[in-house]
């Protein structure tokens, strides 16, 4: 069952990516070359970090729901066009990482 699981979160993934590239293409017609972040992608990006690392703290829906979502919204921000998503991914990693310090209590065990 569990490679029932894998498969479905590389198959996720994978549509993320295609879709975000997809996306990417159709708004940004040109080379990178605008290096503000995009919000949209910001958000996606930060909702996708946040379910992969933290999902037990949601407990009312199943992890494999939301890690489903979670790789299909990483899939998303990484898979746009070569230099787009970059800052939003590194911002979102950040985020997501200080939120599972700050609930795992991984800072108080020393």
């Amino acid at each position: 069952m569990e490679e029932l699981y894998i498969m479905i979160y590389i198959l996720v993934f994978i549509i993320g990516s295609i879709a975000g590239l997809l996306l990417s293409y159709k708004k940004h017609m040109e080379p990178f070359i605008i290096s503000e972040i995009d919000v949209l992608t910001l958000v996606l990006a930060i909702v996708g970090w946040f379910l992969l690392l933290n999902h037990g703290l949601i407990g009312f829906i199943s992890s494999v729901i939301l890690l489903s979502l979670a790789f299909f919204f990483i899939g998303l921000t990484i898979g746009r066009r070569p230099g787009y998503g970059r800052m939003e991914t590194a911002v979102a990693i950040f985020i997501a990482v200080v939120v599972w310090i700050l609930t795992s209590g991984f800072l108080f065990k020393f």
